[in-house]
């Protein structure tokens, strides 16, 4: 791991608000996609990112909360989940993973700590501003190529929540793609890892029972949390994102045009 190292901002980089054709990605959900990874028990950032996760001006770029586009770093959610101190989350991992087969990749930040699924419903705020930012996001140029959302966490203390999550959850679904006018959207969702111990099962299960066109399922039980036993840590981020971006090439990206034998 090493520190970050400066890059300059957009306003120094006009070239990144031009339409350029970017691979767009959804980043939604609660704190785990929002990222906490090295943040402290103090409520600080450590500042460190893996390098993974290290930025490339040209070929990642984020969709900040003012809507425009820029080099994306780490913490990518540090203005949209702003009640909380955010840390590492798996969109970087991913994007480096998947850069090089799909060219430059757009990350929309949407993820919100503490959120339960309920208020991610139609009509909702935060559901509403997903919608719009990605809507915004495809303004300049590129194309939406899926949504990557890890939530749960918030369902598993109530026995009524959990049991309705499969059902919210397709729910959910069917309005994104109807809303943005993408029937065939992909989606990867995360099978939590924690959680309240009550009902997280139940959660899990009901987000490995949905089974609806071009949605994909990843199992993130098992990767390493934090000390609160309900974040992961940047490492388990790191491999996240890996996680995300092998999902992603396997069931959806264009196939890898190889060149021909000279």
């Amino acid at each position: 791991m090493e520190m970050e190292t400066p890059i300059p901002s957009s306003k120094q980089n006009p070239e990144m608000e031009s339409s350029q054709t970017k691979q767009i990605f959804l980043l939604s959900g609660q704190s785990n996609m929002a990222g906490r990874g090295g943040v402290t028990k103090h409520h600080k950032w450590d500042g460190v990112v893996p390098q993974e996760c290290q930025p490339n001006p040209t070929a990642i770029l984020r969709f900040s909360a003012t809507r425009h586009w820029e080099a994306a770093r780490e913490p990518l959610h540090s203005d949209i989940d702003t009640k909380k101190v955010c840390g590492v989350g798996p969109g970087m991992s991913f994007a480096n993973a998947v850069r090089e087969r799909v060219g430059v990749v757009g990350l929309v930040p949407c993820a919100v700590g503490g959120t339960a699924i309920k208020e991610w419903a139609r009509g909702e705020q935060l559901y509403e501003s997903m919608v719009m930012r990605a809507k915004e996001s495809v303004k300049g140029g590129g194309e939406i190529r899926g949504l990557l959302w890890y939530q749960g966490e918030s369902d598993t203390s109530h026995q009524h929540d959990a049991e309705a999550y499969q059902g919210n959850m397709e729910k959910l679904i069917g309005n994104v793609r109807e809303d943005l006018g993408l029937p065939s959207l992909p989606i990867i969702q995360v099978a939590i890892a924690s959680g309240d111990e009550k009902y997280i099962e139940k959660v899990r299960e009901a987000q490995f029972k949905i089974s609806l066109p071009s949605v994909v399922c990843i199992d993130a039980k098992g990767l390493p949390l934090k000390e609160d036993n309900l974040h992961l840590t940047t490492e388990a981020q790191v491999k996240l994102g890996h996680m995300l971006a092998d999902a992603y090439l396997t069931n959806f990206a264009p196939p890898q045009i190889l060149p021909p034998h000279p």
